[in-house]
């Protein structure tokens, strides 16, 4: 196992990082004896960050149980969230802290996040009920050691963020598809640049760059056929020096194995012109059903009326190579399920954004079909139930 050293910190945590949001399910729970024995092979082959939150059935405890039988929580980090979109009043952020510390069976956190923190107007609305003093009494009593966010959006609002408080890390969604999109490359070299540890989180998308068409199969193939799509998924992230650690939901002890390997192996700076040329081609493959032809540069950027255009694109792409329901939900949580909206209809067509467009789309047109594909009588009467819960 290589490690990372966070700038930070100065913990040295393993490349691969195991994402504890996919344990395989049991009945209504989780199957605690697999679980236990796959999370012991990675420990094994010196996997020391495990990360896991709140709103993940049943996983805070399936980990909590893990440490305490192995006698192994000194030798590890644990990263769990808050859940702030549950919070209704300022005591319940010491509440769920507090229930947290007890599913995990310990008495601090290593690196804790805001969970899905995805703009500005959130975190205020977060300090407005006592964040901030919630955080300094548990960084001096040692409770909380690191504070970060993990976020989805875009790169704009990433920015934001980062320059909003000084975190000790963050966590992003990145993959040779999400280059540009998301936080995408741009949010991941401005967050170094400001030395804090970017932890990834949906290397793989989700699977989808674990299944790739056989002709984006190929296009590997044609420079290492021993490599399997994981391994090029994954060794792409940890090209970049920018990063810290790659969660992985490993779910199999052969994923936990492979993943290992490659994270043993995998280092900055190392792809050689063929294998970048390998991505290029193999996403050739990935995006022909790519509906919009957006780069996800940000020059249609700002929308006087506060669309979030390249993700709104991004998403709408990712419906037709992804599957729906998976990107319905991104775009809910993306866009929607934000203080300030940020979905396509709030377009209203003055087409400013037109006017600074480097590819020439068409962007009112393509933000009505986008409007269209997502905004559907399950979204419109889900969306006021969701906020009314959340608090938004």
């Amino acid at each position: 196992m290589q490690y990372r050293e966070s700038a930070r910190s100065g913990d040295k945590l393993s490349a691969l990082g195991y994402g504890c949001m996919r344990f395989t399910k049991k009945g209504s729970g989780i199957d605690q004896e697999k679980a236990e024995k796959e999370l012991y092979e990675a420990f094994q082959n010196g996997v020391n960050y495990y990360d896991t939150a709140y709103i993940y059935p049943g996983s805070e405890v399936c980990l909590g149980k893990f440490l305490k039988k192995y006698d192994i929580r000194d030798k590890v980090y644990i990263a769990t969230k808050l859940p702030h979109y549950l919070l209704k009043k300022s005591e319940d952020i010491e509440k769920y802290f507090a229930e947290e510390l007890t599913r995990l069976q310990t008495d601090h956190v290593d690196y804790y996040l805001m969970h899905m923190l995805n703009d500005v107007n959130t975190w205020k609305r977060l300090c407005d009920m006592g964040v901030l003093d919630f955080i300094k009494e548990k960084k001096k009593s040692g409770a909380i050691r690191n504070i970060g966010f993990s976020f989805h959006g875009g790169t704009v609002a990433f920015k934001e963020l980062i320059d909003a408080y000084d975190w000790d890390f963050c966590q992003i969604q990145f993959n040779y598809m999400d280059e540009h999109a998301q936080a995408g490359i741009e949010g991941l070299k401005y967050a170094a640049s400001k030395d804090i540890p970017v932890v990834i989180m949906e290397p793989l998308r989700g699977g989808r760059l674990a299944n790739l068409p056989e002709e984006a199969k190929r296009e590997f193939e044609k420079v290492d056929p021993s490599r399997s799509s994981v391994d090029w998924g994954l060794r792409w992230i940890w090209n970049h020096p920018e990063v810290t650690v790659v969660l992985s939901g490993m779910n199999d002890i052969s994923q936990v194995t492979e993943n290992c390997k490659t994270a043993s192996e995998a280092t900055s700076d190392t792809l050689s012109d063929a294998e970048l040329e390998a991505y290029k081609n193999a996403l050739v493959k990935i995006r022909k059903k790519i509906k919009v032809g957006c780069t996800g540069c940000g020059y249609c950027q700002p929308c006087p009326k506060g669309v979030d255009i390249p993700t709104n694109f991004a998403i709408y792409n990712s419906s037709f190579n992804d599957g729906y329901f998976n990107a319905f939900r991104e775009y809910v949580m993306c866009t929607t399920l934000r203080n300030v909206q940020s979905n396509a209809s709030l377009c209203i067509k003055c087409g400013k954004c037109e006017m600074h467009c480097p590819q020439h789309l068409n962007i009112r047109d393509e933000l009505v079909n986008v409007a269209k594909r997502f905004e559907n009588p399950i979204y419109k009467i889900g969306i006021p139930i969701a906020k009314k819960v959340m608090k938004y």
